[in-house]
């Protein structure tokens, strides 16, 4: 976009700056605010003049894109073309601008929707997890077997040599847990407190120390104590860790099967949504400004460091690692307010305190947790974009090619699995 203005805004911007300068300017032979303008426009005209151009610009840019009705995406890269003191002003901004498209291929979108129900053996399936999730162990005289823990001392060496990070005393380490390499484990297996094996091992090829990688080790390992797990009994006590008092085994049973349907929603839900992204991202490939990619790649590097620490500052990660995530992210930004603008939907009130309720219902005082949501406008706002986007799935649903599969409760809590690289 080529702009020009007219060298007497300017001049006006130059001499107001100029003005406010003399008022405040301190120089040595004159009192404040007798400066002659003189003195004033040969010592500071040149960084008013300055300040004022790139005010001018910003702002006739802004009524430029505005008179053209421009949605420009980042900021513009300005190249002057005439800059002097009594000529118009005269400058190229380049800038990119968010596409405009129609939202379409709704009807090419593929929805396959999970029903299940949680059934009694799945509750007592989850009933065992909880259980396995707080095992004590108790010592005991006899050999080890699976599932048992051992409390452990061990050094490993590879060619006669002990090696960094080989060695340990007082580990425990349950057998069947996997968590030490092939072999090691299973070694372990009739020992017995007191006795010490000695393992002849191999890494694996792919073992990520690649110092070790594939070579041969040995291990020498004294079990000092041999202990069984203890599976805690369905009690009072037991319901007490998490949070359920006084309401028996039924009243357990009932809390955790809220949950576990609370659940089912949410991951029934969650795979809907995906699938109707995806379609919509296949169905509408757009082209998206630069400037929106490695605004989201920069947010992505930002959120990667918070979440993993260390002393690596953002813009330290490579662009690359983000910039599939961050062009998906920013297409489907794009699709999804334009079916919001195309279809007018607006946050239903009603489903957002429905939301907020259900969110609340994992409290143990929801009522104390939807007034703090109500309290806390940005919270609020947060759970409102949420409703928007389920109100876009909606609508496509209505368009879309659906298919109802009912399945158990474990397939349809299931994560999906990221598709394997080659």
């Amino acid at each position: 976009m080529s702009i020009t203005v007219p060298a007497e805004r300017i001049e006006t911007q130059v001499n107001k700056r100029l003005q406010q300068t003399a008022q405040k300017a301190k120089i040595a032979g004159f009192r404040p605010g007798k400066v002659p303008m003189s003195v004033i426009r040969q010592r500071y005209e040149a960084d008013a003049r300055q300040e004022a151009v790139g005010d001018v610009i910003q702002a006739s840019f802004y009524e430029a894109v505005v008179e053209q009705k421009l949605n420009p995406a980042g900021q513009p890269s300005v190249e002057p073309k005439v800059l002097e003191k009594g000529k118009d002003l005269e400058y190229i901004a380049t800038f990119e601008v968010f596409p405009e498209f129609t939202v379409a291929g709704f009807d090419t979108i593929a929805v396959e929707r999970l029903s299940a129900d949680v059934t009694d053996a799945d509750l007592d399936k989850m009933l065992d997890i909880l259980r396995k999730q707080n095992v004590r162990f108790e010592t005991v005289e006899r050999a080890a077997q699976n599932d048992d823990q051992l409390n452990i001392d061990f050094v490993g060496k590879v060619d006669g040599e002990v090696f960094a990070g080989g060695s340990a005393k007082g580990t425990q380490l349950v057998l069947g847990s996997g968590r030490m390499i092939p072999g090691f484990e299973d070694g372990l297996v009739g020992a017995k407190a007191g006795e010490e094996r000695v393992l002849n091992l191999t890494f694996p090829a792919d073992y990520q120390n690649l110092d070790l990688a594939g070579k041969a080790a040995e291990f020498t390992v004294t079990v000092n104590s041999v202990s069984e797990p203890k599976l805690p009994e369905l009690t009072e006590e037991f319901f007490a860790q998490f949070g359920i008092k006084e309401t028996g085994i039924e009243g357990f049973r009932a809390e955790v099967r809220k949950n576990m349907e609370r659940e089912l929603r949410q991951a029934i839900k969650s795979k809907v949504k995906n699938q109707v992204m995806d379609g919509l991202l296949a169905a509408n490939p757009i082209d998206v400004p630069k400037a929106l990619i490695e605004n989201e790649v920069n947010r992505l590097r930002v959120q990667a460091v918070q979440q993993f620490g260390g002393n690596i500052k953002p813009d330290q990660l490579p662009a690359e690692l983000f910039e599939e995530q961050a062009k998906r992210r920013v297409v489907l930004g794009l699709v999804v307010a334009e079916v919001v603008k195309q279809f007018d939907l607006k946050p239903d009130e009603t489903r957002v305190r429905e939301l907020i309720q259900e969110m609340a219902s994992a409290y143990q005082e929801p009522e104390q947790v939807v007034s703090w949501y109500y309290k806390n406008d940005q919270q609020l706002n947060e759970v409102r974009s949420v409703v928007l986007e389920e109100q876009v799935v909606d609508t496509v649903l209505q368009k879309a090619s659906v298919t109802d599969k009912s399945v158990s409760y474990e397939e349809a809590v299931k994560p999906v699995e990221a598709p394997q690289a080659d």
